[in-house]
C-alpha cells in the first residue's frame, strides 16, 4: 500500500483514504469516550462552534482542550474521562489539532481517526477496505509531532503485512515534547495517567470512522474484532 504522511497544512482535498492521527490526546480521548459508552462524537472547528452545536442539542456534552470552561462538560484527557459514564451520550469534541485535521478530510471516501490505542483495528479496517493508498495526517506541530509520526510509521508497517514490535514506536512517542509537557504539568486539563494511557497499543478493538451526517462531522466506532479486549485490559 502506498502511504504518505502530511501535516494539516498539506491536506489538499485529494485524499481518498485518510488516517488522522492525534496520539496526545484527541483520539486517545475519543477512544476512551466510546469505551465509556458514548454513541457518537461530533467534531467542532472551534470553541464557538462547539457551544453553538450544544445550544441546539442541550443533552449533548461538550469537550475541549485545556482547563475547564463554562459551557463545556469535559476536558480532553483520557485519564479524566476513563471513569465517566457516557452511556448513550453524544460528545462534541473540539481540540487544537486532532479535530481540525479530521475536519480537513471529512469528505474523503474513507477517513479514520487514530492513535496507538486503536492502531490494530485501524489497520484491519484499511486492509478490509482494499485501499491501495493512504494519507496519514499527523496533526500535532503541523505534522512534526514525534508521537504522531511514530504512530503513522507503526501503522504503515502493519499495513505492509508486518508484525512490528511496538516498543520502539511507543518509546519515541513517550519521549516526545508533548509527552514531556504532559508529565511536567505544563498542559492544563491533564491527568497524571494521560501519557501512559496514550502509549497503550491496541487497548481497544474498534477503529473510529469520521464522516458527514446532516452537515455535522461525526465519528463513530467501527468494531473489527469479536467485541472483547484482552483480559489484562478488562482488569484495569
Amino acid at each position: 500500500m502506498d502511504a504518505r504522511v502530511v501535516g494539516i497544512p498539506e491536506v489538499d482535498g485529494t485524499e481518498r483514504v485518510a488516517v488522522v492521527i492525534d496520539v496526545m490526546r484527541a483520539f486517545t480521548t475519543a477512544a476512551w469516550a466510546f469505551h465509556r459508552g458514548a454513541d457518537k462524537i461530533v467534531l467542532a472547528a472551534d470553541q464557538d462552534e462547539a457551544l453553538a452545536i450544544k445550544a441546539g442539542h442541550p443533552g449533548w456534552l461538550a469537550l475541549k482542550d485545556g482547563a475547564p470552561v463554562s459551557g463545556f462538560d469535559l476536558v480532553n484527557s483520557p485519564g479524566l474521562l476513563r471513569d465517566a459514564d457516557l452511556a448513550g451520550r453524544t460528545v462534541i469534541q473540539r481540540t487544537t489539532a486532532g479535530t481540525v485535521g479530521a475536519l480537513a478530510v471529512v469528505e474523503a471516501t474513507l477517513a479514520l481517526c487514530a492513535s496507538f490505542v486503536v492502531a490494530g483495528a485501524t489497520a484491519r479496517v484499511l486492509r478490509n477496505a482494499g485501499a491501495d493508498a493512504v494519507t496519514f495526517v499527523a496533526t500535532g506541530e503541523d505534522g512534526r509531532a514525534a508521537e504522531d509520526l511514530a504512530c503513522a510509521e507503526y501503522l504503515d508497517r502493519l499495513l505492509a503485512g508486518e508484525r512490528p514490535d511496538p516498543g520502539p514506536y511507543v518509546h519515541r512517542a513517550g519521549n516526545s515534547p508533548a509527552a514531556h509537557a504532559l508529565r511536567a504539568g505544563r498542559r492544563r486539563g491533564a491527568h497524571p495517567t494521560d501519557v501512559g494511557l496514550c502509549l497503550e497499543v491496541d487497548r481497544f478493538d474498534f477503529a473510529m470512522k469520521v464522516g458527514l451526517e446532516e452537515d455535522l462531522a461525526v465519528v463513530r466506532p467501527l468494531r473489527t474484532g469479536p467485541g472483547a479486549v484482552s483480559a489484562a485490559h478488562r482488569a484495569r
